[in-house]
Order: C-alpha cells, then sequence, then structure tokens
C-alpha cells in the first residue's frame, strides 16, 4: 500500500500566516526596561556614592566635646555634619582626608543629645521624617513584580503554542481533506475487500437520502483490524478522500493527559467539530490506547482512561442520522477491547486488514515503483514472490532502500540486486564486515547451511531454494532461503515434517563432517522444537496423543486478566507432550542425516562452492545436488479449500 507525500493543511482549515510579533514579547521588553529603571537609582546609591566619612557615635561624641563640630542635620536616626578639621582615612589604598561625616543614633536613643550640641554651640538642623517613598516601594514590591512577570511570560508562551490553560480541553485532531493532496482509492493497493466494504460508507456520504429513505441508518463505527504496517490508517483517509469530506485524524493517546477529565472534554470537543462540519470523518487510531476493558481483574483500572471511554460511548450512541458523522478506528489487539465499544449501535461493523498475497503484493509494488525508475532486470512478479509475510509498509520500505543503495553506487536505475540487497537488508540485518573468521570456521558455516540446502533440495514436500549464502547478516553467520511457489494457508503434515528435517539438516551436517555438534543451530532448534510442540498441541498431528487440541485459547496474555496462559492438561499429559515433542525431533534429525549420507558428494560439492563464491542462488544449488529440472510430488497437487 502507498501514501503519496501529503502537506497537512493547519488545524480547523485556517491558512498558515506569517509570524508576527505578539504583545506578549512587547510587554516582556516593557517589563524588563522597568525592571532596569528601577535598579538604577538602587545601584547608583550603592556603588556611585559617596557619604563621607563615617563614624562611630562614640567617635562623634568625641569630637563635639572637642569642639570640632559646629554644624549638624538629624534626619530620622541619621546625623550627618562637617568637621573643622579633617580626618585622615583609607579609600583603595590611598589616604584621604574627610570633612563630612555620618553616623547613626542608637535604636535606644540618646537623652542627652541635645543638651551635649547646645552646650558645645553646635548649631541643629532637623529635616522632617519622609512619610512616603516611591524607591521604597518599588524595591519592597520587586520580588513580586518579577514573579508576576515570569508567570505572564509563561502563560503567553503556552498559548501562543496551543497548550494554555484554557486551551487543555480542547481537542488535538488534525484536520484533513479540504483541499490540497488527498488520498483515494487509487492509492491504495492489495485491501480490495476492505475497500468494496467501505465503499458502502461512502456512498452514505455522498448521498445519505439514498439510504435515509429507505429507512436506514449507516453504522456509526467502523472498526479496521489488522497487523502494522497494513494500511489501516491509510484506508480510512482514502475513504475521506474519495466522499470529499473533511476528515479528523488523532490517536487514542492523544486524549489523554495529566489533569483529571481533559480526556473526555477532548472527546466533547472533537466530535462538536465534527458535527458541525458534517458529514465528516472522524479517525482514531491506536483506538486499544483508550478502548481497554474497563476494571480488568488484576490490573485494576485507570479513572481518566475510563472517563475517556465513557465518554467515547455516549458520543457515539448520541449521533443523530441526519448529522452524517462517522467514526473509523483502527487497532491491531481486538482482543482487549471493552466489549461495551463493540456492542450494535457503536464498532459495530468489523474490516479485517490483513496482509496482502503476492498478487496483492505486485499491485502494492507497482504503486511505490511509480516515482522510482526501475531498470529492464526488475521483474516486480518476482519480486512480490520473494516477498511472502510482507505488509505494505514493509514492501514501500523496501523499495524506499533499494533506491538508497542505487543512489550510494551513482546508478541512474535502480536495478535487480539493489531490490535484492534491500530485501536481505530487511530480512537479515546488514552484512557484518568487520568479522575475522578463520578458515575452519568458514567451512564449518559452510557445511552447515549446505545441509539445510541439499535436505530442501532432495524432500519432495519443502519449500524450492532461493538463495544460501555464508555472508555474515545481522546476528546470523549464514542463511538458506526458501520461498513457496504460492500462497500457502493450509500446512499438511507431511509438509511440515519435511520443513523440519530442512531446519535440522544444518546439525546433521555438522555431525557428519566434523563429528562435533556447534552452537550456531540454535536458532534452528529453537524453531524446530516450536514446530513439533505446535503440531502435538494445537493441530493434533501426534499419534501418541490422538486428535486433541491441548493448546487452549489463542489470546494474548493481558496484564488484567493473567499474568500467563493458563494450562488446560494434567503433568502426566504434558510429560508425554515432552516425550512426542522430543520423538518427532529426533525423527527429523533422522531423516535429515539419511539424506546427507545419500547426497554426501553432493553436500561435499555445495560446500566448497560455498566457500569459493560465498552465495549461490537457488538454480545453482539444484544443479549441484544433480536433481535440476526433476518434478516434485507432494504437495504439487495439494490445493487448499478457498
Amino acid at each position: 500500500m502507498r501514501r503519496r507525500p501529503e502537506t497537512p493543511r493547519p488545524d480547523n482549515g485556517e491558512q498558515e500566516q506569517e509570524p508576527q510579533p505578539g504583545l506578549g514579547s512587547r510587554w516582556r521588553v516593557l517589563l524588563w526596561f522597568l525592571l532596569a529603571l528601577a535598579l538604577v537609582p538602587w545601584l547608583w546609591g550603592e556603588f556611585f556614592t559617596d557619604e563621607g566619612l563615617t563614624l562611630s557615635y562614640t567617635a562623634f561624641r568625641e569630637q563635639v566635646r572637642s569642639g570640632n563640630v559646629t554644624e549638624v542635620t538629624i534626619r530620622d536616626d541619621r546625623i550627618t555634619g562637617e568637621l573643622n578639621q579633617p580626618v585622615e582615612r583609607t579609600v583603595d589604598c590611598q589616604e584621604v582626608s574627610d570633612t563630612e561625616f555620618v553616623t547613626i543614633v542608637p535604636s535606644v536613643g540618646d537623652e542627652n543629645l541635645l543638651s551635649l550640641l547646645e552646650e558645645h554651640d553646635v548649631e541643629l538642623n532637623v529635616e522632617p521624617t519622609s512619610e512616603f517613598s516611591w524607591f521604597t516601594i518599588l524595591v519592597s514590591a520587586l520580588p513580586f513584580l518579577l514573579l508576576l512577570g515570569l508567570g505572564y511570560m509563561l502563560f503567553s508562551r503556552m498559548s501562543s503554542q496551543g497548550q494554555g490553560i484554557f486551551s487543555m480541553g480542547k481537542s488535538r485532531a488534525r484536520l484533513f481533506g479540504e483541499g490540497g493532496d488527498v488520498t483515494t482509492f487509487d492509492d491504495v493497493a492489495g485491501v480490495e475487500g476492505a475497500k468494496a466494504e467501505l465503499q458502502e460508507i461512502i456512498e452514505f456520504l455522498r448521498n445519505p437520502q439514498r439510504f435515509e429513505r429507505l429507512g436506514g441508518e449507516m453504522p456509526k463505527g467502523v472498526l479496521l483490524v489488522g497487523p502494522p504496517g497494513t494500511g489501516k490508517t491509510l484506508l480510512a483517509r482514502a475513504v475521506a478522500g474519495e466522499a470529499g469530506v473533511p476528515f479528523y485524524s488523532i490517536t487514542g493517546s492523544d486524549f489523554m493527559e495529566m489533569f483529571v477529565g481533559v480526556g473526555a472534554s477532548r472527546v466533547r470537543d472533537l466530535f462538536k467539530e465534527a458535527k458541525a462540519r458534517a458529514p465528516s470523518v472522524i479517525f482514531i487510531d491506536e483506538l486499544d490506547s483508550i478502548g481497554r476493558r474497563r476494571g480488568a481483574g488484576l490490573g485494576g483500572g485507570h479513572d481518566e482512561r475510563e472517563q475517556t471511554l465513557n465518554q467515547l460511548l455516549s458520543e457515539l450512541d448520541g449521533f443523530e442520522p441526519s448529522e452524517n458523522v462517522i467514526v473509523v478506528a483502527a487497532t491491531n489487539r481486538p482482543d482487549i477491547l471493552d466489549p461495551a465499544l463493540l456492542r450494535p449501535g457503536r464498532f459495530d461493523r468489523r474490516i479485517m486488514v490483513d496482509k496482502p498475497t503476492m498478487l496483492n503484493r505486485v499491485e502494492i509494488l507497482k504503486i511505490h515503483a511509480r516515482n522510482k525508475p526501475l531498470a529492464g532486470d526488475v521483474d516486480l512478479e518476482r519480486v512480490a514472490r520473494g516477498t511472502p509475510g510482507f505488509s505494505g509498509a514493509d514492501l514501500e520500505n523496501m523499495l524506499n532502500e533499494a533506491a538508497l543503495l542505487a543512489a550510494r553506487q551513482d546508478k541512474s536505475q535502480v536495478e535487480a540486486e539493489d531490490v535484492e540487497e534491500a530485501r536481505d537488508k530487511i530480512l537479515m540485518g546488514l552484512e557484518r564486515e568487520n568479522l575475522d573468521l578463520t578458515a575452519e570456521e568458514l567451512k564449518m558455516i559452510a557445511y552447515h547451511e549446505a545441509g539445510h540446502a541439499v535436505v530442501a533440495a532432495v524432500l519432495p514436500n519443502a519449500d524450492p531454494i532461493h538463495k544460501v549464502t555464508i555472508v555474515p547478516r545481522g546476528r546470523a553467520m549464514g542463511v538458506t532461503q526458501q520461498l513457496p511457489e504460492r500462497e500457502k494457508y493450509i500446512y499438511p503434515r507431511e509438509y511440515m515434517l519435511d520443513r523440519m528435517a530442512v531446519m535440522m539438516g544444518g546439525r546433521a551436517a555438522e555431525d557428519m563432517v566434523f563429528g562435533s555438534p556447534t552452537s550456531g543451530a540454535e536458532n534452528d532448534l529453537k524453531q524446530v522444537t516450536r514446530v513439533a510442540r505446535k503440531m502435538v498441541v494445537d493441530w493434533g498431528m501426534s499419534e501418541r496423543l490422538g486428535r486433541v487440541a491441548l493448546g487452549g485459547e489463542e489470546d494474548e496474555v493481558f496484564l488484567g486478566e493473567d499474568l500467563a496462559r493458563r494450562r488446560h492438561y494434567s503433568e502426566a499429559t504434558a510429560r508425554e507432550i515432552d516425550e512426542e515433542v522430543r520423538d518427532i525431533v529426533g525423527q527429523a534429525y533422522e531423516r535429515a542425516s539419511k539424506k546427507l549420507r545419500e547426497y554426501r558428494e553432493r553436500l561435499d560439492a555445495v560446500a566448497e562452492a560455498l566457500l569459493q563464491h560465498e552465495e549461490l542462488p537457488g538454480e545453482r544449488v539444484l544443479q549441484l545436488v544433480g536433481i535440476d529440472g526433476r518434478p516434485r510430488p507432494g504437495l504439487s497437487n495439494f490445493s487448499p479449500p478457498k
């Protein structure tokens, strides 16, 4: 699936404007100017004003008694005056003579001061106490003004970013679909069944009277369910693009906030906007983030999330047929959704968006290749056959990686080797070029992969070999890639047994050639054990235990209900299951060993070719094994039911 590059429009359909200086910035400049202006008198008086000699009160009385003071001025508790004879003092390491002085009357007062001044003929001047001082008030209010200014600046910044206190309950949904580049069903491939289901919704949005005159009502909620990357979001946008109506997009986590009640408020605001622009579509991505079961057992509940869910349920029930507002939601965890969401009248229509088949992958690749110059050797059908299990997002990523690889080598077109390299990079990771492997280690890896390849080539029900490589990628030291000839939906027992024998081919080759196993078969052993246990426990393919499914329910473990999977059988049955799994794995190993002993010379030939070329295509492996062009029985005549 493909999404064309699209520049989203601003919220509520408004056009972007050039940023202009706001009122808040001007107030900030004015605030800082007033603060600096208020500090100037204080700084001037503190650092640039020299009041002269500072005398202690005792020294002042001595100067009065000695007749060195002729006139003083008293203001509050400060006494200033001038001496008849200058007094030496040190200022900045220099001797200075001062006649002006200042002293402070003690807080306990001096009742004899006036009589002392009259006795020595000192002229007394008294200045009135200042009852009002702007400077004192300003300095006292300075901390409050600073806090007020900082609070205003913070509030202005939050408001300019749309995160103010008064906008906390507003919807965070983005509005699409009013002009600009829109997404339609032509941009979507590989989900024809889902597109057919959604076509009815489009017809309702285009012509609601067609349904209403017959008393029909469209489902209020449509739930898109499928694995990640399959294009659920793209499908929802295509619905809005085809119908030509406003499209509100929001994720479930956008409703949640640290403040109580914000989620429910945002739900109300979102539906209010959508109703005002009806007909419209509301798309909620990752619905499971707010739609989980309420009060689920061990995990407890989350009051804010449950309030948000309750409001969403109320809004879904509150729709009127004339409002023409449809809610589309997407999730990949439908098993944990609250049952109230899935009842009739809410999300009562489910649309499965599964991974694409091979034919669908071809169409998806064609869409993604529109803006990429592909070379003539790029066969999209072959690429699609070699990417089983890929989602639409995986295919888009693969072609993008191929374009990047071609650009690194200054190519004018994307070639087949670039696509192949990109596919290997996605499946197995980057090449590990810094490994210093010895010749003995390379030989072990070569025989291990050759064992897989030979067993896969000679067994009738195994998938065809695509490529064998001993180039280390990711965590794998080598890989044998098998690609099915077509999509498989049902797996017979014979196919599973041959598949497990191929998995054990690497360990069997190690034991046969080197007489000792290595750690390289770790992943093979895990996979073969997992398949054998599925055969015994879930698929009823065990002759010993019979046609019984012992695995129980397939639901995922949910912390709100279970800590682990519940086992539905006894300890004795568990022991029998373990023994049967061990027997099936052992039989797979014996089959692989038997085939390798039968084709020992071919095994050596494949291993030597790998040591020489590091990578072999599947056709070359078949030539070395000597079965080139031989018909493969078994699954070739098996046709799964449709």
